[in-house]
């Protein structure tokens, strides 16, 4: 369906492609994988046309539709949610939009002498809107909305209220509605809840054309997809399999790499031995000529690329005591909405609960009272004795100064700090050589994220109270956080619609539930064998 023959790309001096080659064919589920930076937005925009190779061509089948989601949703304002969806199916919606103005015309007294051409035009319409099931259209569209999450208020209001988050979900609505013959999915995991999540892994599941996708979230790209395309330093490289024998088939391929590259090297360091032992013999001159000759004409093995991983350990931090919070019959509301009436919880030294619920549960709202950011409307809520908290939210990242460089950020938050240290701790969460010197203002999401974490874990916590700590960071970040956690010797609470973060880390759930509060004792991965879904009220 689509072919990518030795295709050239070069960004400024950035060289993104070099002869590289690809396919997707008809029905397959391409995982792209790559480091930030390495092409993936750009390989998507090659294929859509909106930017063209320097050379080599990409090919896309006579008469295949194209739905591309991207993270640049646009301008979106003055209509419905749903209406804004629907908009987006194709030929159904330039229908629909035809049968509206005849509606209108055929209202319109000003037309009434042309009344039989609108009818007659009207009745044809109306048969093809009927023959591309425009009238279960509304229906779908809500449909797809409902499963990311939408409420029906939502869906009818204007859609220039809603946040970025919400009109993304929009956005990916439109392309999953249209159900194209291929769709081009870049980061359709951000900004989605872990019950959305969970629905889109399915509806993708059951979709039977042509998708390539990119996601920052292991465990929905390998539910999903069936072959990963890797780019790499300008090359594509093409692996059977989902993401995690990607993983082990990409460490194998190293280790043999690594293995062929060794072999040679001792094979070239004796033959140089000889060479130099004999090169001033006249007796063995022709035989150092030769074997001058050959090593010439060896083609060398490259070492394996090694992939810049460093990792970030924490400092011992202060132990506390074994109660470290404690919430006593919490009533909390917002206006008319009860979250919490009577709610008793408490979180013990080493402990680390993941809280799960829908959306407005109260996940975020409990985080909120546990770290003072939010005050109980009755009960009481007490820290322990010699708990030190780190808080990680969303709105944390709007706090750092634009002005300031990444250095001078971690600078003025570790005055007593040593500029050694201090440019270690900005390598361990990704800002390595000039990256330092960016300004915050310029800083992408994940980027203000990890700048963030690494203010928040530098001064060791013994208690880490995390809300979604993962949005925006790619899976190499995750990795790293997660095995930097995992050391971590304190208490934690935290929300996250990574499972494989959920999996990693948990040893208590506490589920906020329509019908009450339950906690489990065993991490995500035993409440899923438990109660049978990986989120409330999802079934597996």
């Amino acid at each position: 369906m689509i072919r990518l023959d030795n295709i050239s790309k070069q960004n400024g001096h950035q060289i993104v492609f070099i002869e590289a080659s690809a396919a997707l064919n008809k029905g397959e589920k391409i995982g792209l994988v790559g480091p930030n930076g390495a092409g993936k937005t750009t390989l998507f925009r090659l294929i859509t046309g909106q930017e063209q190779t320097d050379e080599g061509q990409v090919a896309v089948d006579r008469g295949i539709t194209i739905g591309y989601f991207s993270q640049d949703v646009g301008d979106m304002k003055g209509r419905s949610a749903t209406a804004e969806v629907m908009d987006g199916a194709g030929p159904v919606s330039e229908i629909a939009a035809e049968l509206a103005d005849l509606e209108a015309a055929m209202a319109d007294p000003a037309r009434a002498d042309e009344m039989d051409d609108i009818i007659t035009r009207y009745g044809e319409v109306q048969g093809r809107f009927e023959e591309l099931g425009g009238y279960a259209l509304e229906g779908r569209a809500r449909e797809v909305l409902a499963g990311l999450s939408f409420s029906q208020e939502m869906m009818d209001g204007d859609v220039g209220a809603l946040s970025g988050g919400w009109k993304m979900r929009v956005a990916l609505a439109r392309i999953l509605l249209m159900r194209p013959d291929v769709m081009l999915l870049d980061e359709p995991s951000n900004h989605l809840d872990l019950e959305s999540l969970i629905w889109l892994e399915d509806f993708l599941k059951g979709y039977d054309g042509a998708l390539m996708l990119t996601s920052h979230d292991r465990e929905f790209m390998d539910r999903i997809v069936t072959r990963i395309v890797e780019i790499d330093g300008g090359s594509l490289t093409t692996y059977s399999g989902n993401y995690a024998y990607y993983l082990q088939q990409r460490a194998l391929a190293e280790k043999q790499q690594q293995a062929q590259f060794d072999r040679q090297q001792a094979m070239l360091a004796k033959e140089l031995k000889f060479i130099e032992r004999f090169k001033a013999r006249a007796s063995h001159a022709a035989q150092v000529q030769s074997r001058v000759k050959s090593i010439e004409k060896i083609e060398r093995v490259e070492p394996p690329k090694r992939r810049q991983t460093v990792l970030f350990e924490f400092r011992p931090a202060p132990r506390s005591g074994e109660d470290v919070a404690t919430l006593k019959s919490v009533r909390k509301g917002y206006g008319s909405r009860v979250i919490y009436d009577g709610l008793d919880f408490q979180v013990r030294r080493k402990e680390r609960w993941c809280v799960m619920g829908i959306n407005g549960a109260g996940k975020s709202t409990l985080l909120k009272l546990i770290a003072g950011t939010a005050a109980p409307d009755d009960g009481s809520v007490s820290i322990g004795a010699s708990v030190k908290m780190g808080y990680f939210a969303q709105h944390a990242m709007d706090l750092l100064d634009g002005e300031e460089t990444v250095f001078q950020s971690l600078e003025y938050a570790f005055p007593q700090a040593g500029q050694g240290s201090l440019r270690a701790l900005a390598g361990c969460f990704g800002f390595s050589g000039d990256d330092v010197e960016k300004k915050c203002r310029v800083l992408s999401g994940g980027e203000k994220a990890r700048l963030v974490m690494a203010q928040m874990l530098f001064d060791p916590p013994n208690f880490l109270v995390l809300d979604e700590p993962t949005n925006h960071l790619d899976v190499m970040t995750k990795e790293m956080l997660i095995k930097a956690l995992s050391q971590f010797d304190g208490a934690m609470l935290f929300v996250s619609h990574d499972r494989h973060f959920l999996a990693a880390l948990s040893n208590r759930v506490l589920e906020l539930t329509p019908d009450g509060i339950h906690q489990y004792g065993g991490g995500y991965t035993e409440y899923v064998a438990r109660t049978g879904h990986e989120a409330p009220g999802l079934h597996v």
